[in-house]
């Protein structure tokens, strides 16, 4: 017996069914995300808890360690009993286990709260990417992953504004928690009832195109032989590439509102409204470069023009920060200019492995999308038990933003490794929509 919301499709959906589909994808991706962002609230929760900075990172890094294992089981979960009968459930212990931060008095409940959510957050946002897949032809993957992206990106967005707008009203942490809990929880009604799964014979075949719907059959796939997938040095050449990559982007995500309020002196609210200001451009571009991608159907000249850019950007960042002062619009120019280069390269990164994953398994998408979740989460672990201990140091700030750009150097010959990421369409087969 399935669950009332765990809804099978027997045909592939087209037109306006399957964009729904996919909204509610997107949709839960964000709620997901946005549940677990706190960054803004870092500086509140550390005078409130009596933490330091290198404590919270320590429990981050536990929490987030914590989600990289729930990452990777929840795909080969979600590959093998369908994606929606573990997203739903996921969704709404994610909202249960956000209220309940609001009751934590001491960082070890602290700690207790953050592993319960990001275990669950893990394994929802492992099925979202796959879902986001099924329901995105090939001609416009990139598309639709700029706006799977919103989720992560769009939860910084949403958490940074609503803090520059609340918090001198509220001034406290905990109503945040309270805004987040009540938006996650109407959202996921609205998922619950409106979500729906391919059958696994649709899952296992690789769709080009709405107009067309050529399909290469996959055949009838054993979920257990994932050796032909996780061996392959393609996917480990991505995974490390990508993991490198995000160093940057996380620092930002976790540490940023932090790290300009103690370099540049900003309050609380006016480094909440810079961020916004990164990710506002970020959920923007990333439709913009992933339409580009799909119209040119090329993925690494756009991946490698956002790397080289965004490393730009990065290094006069960390000049700024090493003399600790700028101004309010500078800063937000120049994160905004940050924001347009990460989105650049990220939609069509996930484009390109999703495809490459397809060509190899395209049964095993949200199995691939667990090993990305779980080497992130790695890769997270490190960022926050590294970066307060360096930024610590004499040199604050700027000597862990030098570390984070040198990983972006290092993404680049890792694109150049892969082979394809150009797929020529005819004009003919070209998308007039995504």
């Amino acid at each position: 017996m399935r669950p009332f919301y765990a809804r099978e499709l027997a045909q592939y959906p087209t037109g306006s069914r399957r964009m729904r589909y996919l909204l509610m994808a997107v949709l839960a991706s964000l709620i997901v995300n946005f549940e677990g962002e706190i960054s803004p609230l870092v500086p509140l929760l550390l005078d409130d808890l009596g933490m330091s900075l290198t404590t919270y990172g320590l429990i981050g890094a536990l929490a987030v360690a914590v989600g990289g294992v729930s990452a990777a089981i929840g795909g080969r979960l979600a590959d093998r009993y369908g994606r929606v009968l573990l997203l739903v459930p996921a969704l709404l212990l994610a909202a249960i286990c956000n209220y309940a931060t609001v009751l934590v008095q001491t960082p070890a409940q602290f700690l207790l709260v953050r592993c319960l959510l990001l275990f669950v957050e893990g394994a929802a946002t492992t099925t979202t990417a796959g879902l986001v897949r099924d329901f995105s032809p090939r001609l416009g993957r990139a598309t639709a992953f700029g706006f799977w992206t919103w989720g992560p990106i769009g939860a910084n967005f949403l958490a940074a504004g609503i803090a520059g707008l609340t918090l001198t009203h509220f001034a406290s942490w905990r109503s945040q928690i309270i805004i987040m809990g009540t938006i996650a929880l109407a959202s996921c009604v609205v998922v619950m009832f409106f979500i729906a799964d391919l059958s696994p014979q649709l899952r296992a075949r690789v769709i080009t195109s709405e107009r067309d719907m050529a399909i290469a059959d996959a055949g009838a796939a054993e979920l257990r032989l994932t050796r032909g997938l996780l061996a392959n040095r393609v996917i480990w050449v991505h995974l490390l590439g990508i993991t490198l990559w995000l160093v940057w982007f996380w620092t930002l995500n976790i540490f940023g509102a932090t790290l300009l309020v103690q370099t540049f002196g900003l309050t609380e609210s006016l480094a909440a409204v810079v961020m916004a200001a990164t990710w506002g451009c970020n959920m923007v571009t990333l439709v913009a470069a992933g339409r580009l991608s799909d119209r040119l159907q090329a993925r690494k000249p756009v991946i490698l023009t956002g790397a080289i850019g965004g490393i730009a950007g990065m290094a006069y960042f960390v000049a700024l920060v090493d003399g600790g002062r700028a101004g309010l619009w500078h800063l937000m120019g120049i994160h905004a200019l940050l924001g347009i280069a990460m989105a650049v390269t990220f939609g069509p990164w996930m484009a390109l492995f999703s495809e490459d994953v397809e060509d190899l398994r395209p049964d095993l998408q949200a199995t691939a999308w667990g090993a990305f979740g779980l080497s992130v989460r790695l890769m997270i672990v490190g960022v926050l038990i590294a970066a307060p201990v360096v930024a610590a140091g004499g040199t604050g700030w700027s000597r862990w933003l030098f570390v984070a750009m040198l990983c972006n150097l290092l993404f680049v010959p890792a694109v150049l490794l892969l082979s394809g990421g150009r797929r020529p369409v005819s004009a003919a087969r070209r998308p007039g929509g995504w």
